[in-house]
C-alpha cells in the first residue's frame, strides 16, 4: 500500500466546535476531495462517491458525533475494505482523539504529511455498533450510556455553553454528576437510575433498575480515568444498580480503576463483553447525543477500523 499514492477524501463539519467562523477561511490542498454534507442523505451520496473515485485516506475534520455519524454509515459505501481513517479534532471533547493521541491541533496538512512519510502511526480500533430491533438505522461509535450517564450528558452540553471544553468538560460534568448523586436521597432523579433489562453475552438477563450503564471500545478516556479498569482491547462495560451504594467510596475507587471485593456485593459490575442485549424505554447516549430507547437493542463489537495517530 503506497499512502503516498492515495486519493484523499475529507468529511467537515462546519457546525464542529473548532470549525466556526473559520471554515471559509481554511483552504483545501490540490487532489483533496472536501464534502460538507448537511443532512445524513448528502452524507451517504458523498461517501459513495468517495468510495467510487478510490479514496484510500478518509479525513473527518468534526467531533465524536461527526465520526459516529460517518463511521455508521461508512460500510454502506465502502463494503469491507474501509480506508484508512485521519481525524481533525474539531469537536467539544474529542474522546476518539484523545484514545488516539492525535494532537488537537493537527491540521488537514499534518494529517496529510503524516500518511505520506513513510512511517506513519497507525492504530487499530473497533467501534462499538448499536441496533435497534425496531429497524431503525444502527449506530457504530465508542462510547455507548444509559442512566446517569444521559444526565452526565446533558451537563456536558451546559457546561459547553458556559466555555468549558475538551478534558475540562469532562471533570466538570463528573463532578457535578458526583455531587448531584451524592446530594440526594434514594429518591432523587439521579440516584433513582433507570428500569432495564440487561444480558451480558450468554448469560441470563437480570431486570433491575440500574443508576448507570457504560460501555466503550476506548483503551484510553480524558484525565486517564479508568472506570473499566485496566486499558486493553475490545469492548468494556459497568453497570451500577440504583440507588447506588457506598458511592462516596465507590466512585473514586471505580475512576481510578482500582477493584474493591466489596465492589460487586454492592451492586458494582464491570468486565468484558462481545454483546450487550438490553430492552429499556428509557433514552440512551451514542457519543455524546441522546436517543430514545423504546425497544430492544444490542451493543456489540463491530469490525475493527484503521485509524492514522500521527
Amino acid at each position: 500500500m503506497v499512502i503516498a499514492l492515495m486519493r484523499i477524501g475529507v468529511v467537515r463539519n462546519p457546525r464542529s466546535h473548532a470549525n466556526i467562523g473559520r471554515a471559509e477561511e481554511t483552504s483545501t490542498p490540490d487532489a483533496v476531495l472536501l464534502v460538507e454534507p448537511a443532512t445524513p442523505e448528502a452524507l451517504e451520496q458523498d461517501l459513495e462517491a468517495f468510495a467510487q473515485c478510490g479514496v484510500g485516506l478518509l479525513v473527518i475534520d468534526g467531533g465524536d458525533g461527526t465520526i459516529r455519524d460517518v463511521l455508521s454509515l461508512l460500510p454502506r459505501a465502502f463494503g469491507d475494505n474501509p480506508p484508512l481513517i485521519a481525524l481533525l479534532p474539531s469537536g467539544k471533547t474529542n474522546v476518539l482523539a484523545i484514545d488516539l493521541g492525535v494532537p488537537r491541533d493537527w491540521t488537514l496538512e499534518d494529517a496529510i504529511a503524516a500518511a505520506r512519510s513513510g512511517n506513519a502511526v497507525i492504530k487499530l480500533r473497533a467501534p462499538l455498533e448499536v441496533r435497534w430491533d425496531d429497524g431503525r438505522p444502527s449506530l457504530r461509535g465508542f462510547v455507548f450510556g444509559l442512566g446517569a450517564f444521559v444526565r452526565a450528558t446533558s451537563l456536558a452540553q451546559n457546561v459547553h455553553k458556559l466555555g468549558a471544553f475538551h478534558s475540562i468538560s469532562v471533570a466538570m460534568s463528573v463532578l457535578g454528576a458526583l455531587i448531584g448523586t451524592v446530594m440526594g436521597g434514594a429518591r432523587d432523579e439521579w440516584r433513582a437510575g433507570v428500569p432495564l433489562c440487561l444480558a451480558v453475552d450468554d448469560q441470563d438477563k437480570r431486570t433491575a433498575d440500574r443508576f448507570i450503564v457504560l460501555a466503550t471500545t476506548l483503551k484510553r478516556l480524558p484525565f486517564n480515568l479508568k472506570p473499566f479498569g485496566p486499558p486493553r482491547e475490545g469492548m468494556k462495560y459497568l453497570e451500577v444498580d440504583a440507588p447506588p451504594r457506598r458511592l462516596p467510596g465507590a466512585f473514586p475507587a471505580l475512576l481510578k480503576g482500582r477493584d474493591s471485593a466489596w465492589q460487586e456485593q454492592y451492586g458494582y459490575r464491570r468486565g468484558d463483553a462481545e454483546r450487550l442485549r438490553i430492552t429499556t424505554d428509557q433514552p440512551l447516549v451514542v457519543d455524546g447525543d441522546v436517543y430514545d430507547g423504546g425497544c430492544g437493542l444490542t451493543v456489540a463489537l463491530a469490525p475493527a477500523l484503521r485509524f492514522l495517530a500521527s
